[in-house]
């Protein structure tokens, strides 16, 4: 199926797979790019020497087309993206707007920019700015979310900017893909559902707890970094909501260590990214070391398989997730559901009136 996306990127089929921190790694981002998808490494959790090492090891698994995720406001951005432009990277994609300056640095260079947006007007921005195509996530997908409904944010963006748009946020199959098109996105972003595949690399006891959640165990919360966050209720969200500003204080500064540690970050470091989060948002000291050190809560799950001291970060289709193809057999699945949908639509029975 050729897309505005898939001419852009050089890839088969137009449906991305996100940059999701610890669980974007090496193996899920080869296994999408060799089923003809584009998969996007998540760098944000990762060292400069760590991601230079994972875009090779991505390059020694496939020869197709993929990204690189990173997080706009970190103090060392501009590093990765001259790792990008030095390893040859096809796509730089972006949690936040990034400035004028890198996305002329990365275009200069030849790479695709992809900004990740949650507004009209921030899609608006980045696109004056020269970004390439842009992914609209509508406020059913899982992380750091909007309010907005995919289904009314995504034809304002279309309808605002020319450049490519990616929507994402509740897409998990091929009638998914079939409605985005008819709204006139070029394609279609999915976290959740390759966060449940077989080419993951999230313990089987983290997925096993995603296909037995329902729609209504998926929640929005402010608890963890005070941003509104979309994961899998557990009773670690439930204890971060009703816990103090002391206990809560004192949980952050731990996990905030075991995360320097771990990073390589100092901790001037990590509180300038929380600063950087808290810009515009009134939120606590303790909120502003949870927002620096949130990728640690993801790891306890999404890396060390332990629920009760992590976050699942979460999209609302966890709740009719209950598989775990390849991601092969997923990519397969979901362009025979979309032909088969197209089909169904300019099938006999149907009149269109002119």
């Amino acid at each position: 199926m050729e897309t505005a996306l898939t001419r852009l990127v050089g890839v088969r089929h137009p449906v991305v797979q996100t940059g999701m921190g610890w669980v974007a790694g090496p193996r899920l981002v080869s296994a999408t790019a060799n089923a003809g998808a584009l998969g996007i490494l998540a760098s944000a959790t990762m060292t400069l020497d760590h991601l230079r090492d994972a875009v090779r090891e991505v390059r020694s698994r496939t020869d197709q087309p993929f990204g690189v995720n990173l997080r706009a406001d970190a103090a060392d951005a501009g590093d990765r993206v001259r790792i990008i432009v030095d390893e040859g990277v096809r796509v730089a994609s972006f949690a936040l707007a990034p400035s004028r300056e890198l996305i002329a640095e990365l275009k200069e260079a030849g790479v695709v920019v992809v900004p990740s947006v949650g507004a009209r007007r921030h899609a608006e921005k980045v696109a004056d700015w020269g970004a390439d195509a842009v992914i609209v996530q509508g406020g059913e997908g899982g992380g750091h979310t909007g309010e907005v409904a995919t289904s009314v944010l995504l034809p304002q963006v279309v309808d605002a900017v020319d450049i490519p748009v990616v929507a994402a946020g509740g897409f998990h199959d091929g009638r998914g893909l079939v409605a985005a098109l008819a709204y006139g996105a070029a394609g279609i972003a999915m976290g959740t559902r390759f966060l449940l595949t077989s080419d993951s690399t999230v313990p089987d006891a983290v997925k096993a707890r995603y296909l037995a959640a329902t729609v209504r165990d998926v929640t929005v919360t402010t608890a963890v970094d005070g941003m509104p966050h979309r994961m899998l209720r557990t009773d670690l969200v439930d204890a971060l909501e009703r816990a103090g500003r002391t206990r809560t204080f004192a949980r952050a500064v731990r996990r905030a260590a075991g995360f320097r540690r771990l990073s390589g970050l100092t901790w001037s470091r990590m509180i300038r990214d929380g600063l950087a989060m808290k810009h515009g948002r009134d939120l606590t000291w303790s909120q502003v070391l949870l927002a620096a050190n949130t990728p640690m809560l993801l790891r306890s799950s999404m890396v060390d398989g332990r629920t009760d001291l992590g976050v699942m970060a979460s999209g609302q289709v966890a709740g009719v997730i209950d598989d775990l193809p390849s991601c092969e057999e997923l990519i397969a699945r979901v362009m025979r559901e979309s032909r088969e949908t197209l089909d169904r639509l300019a099938g006999p029975g149907v009149s269109i009136p002119h």
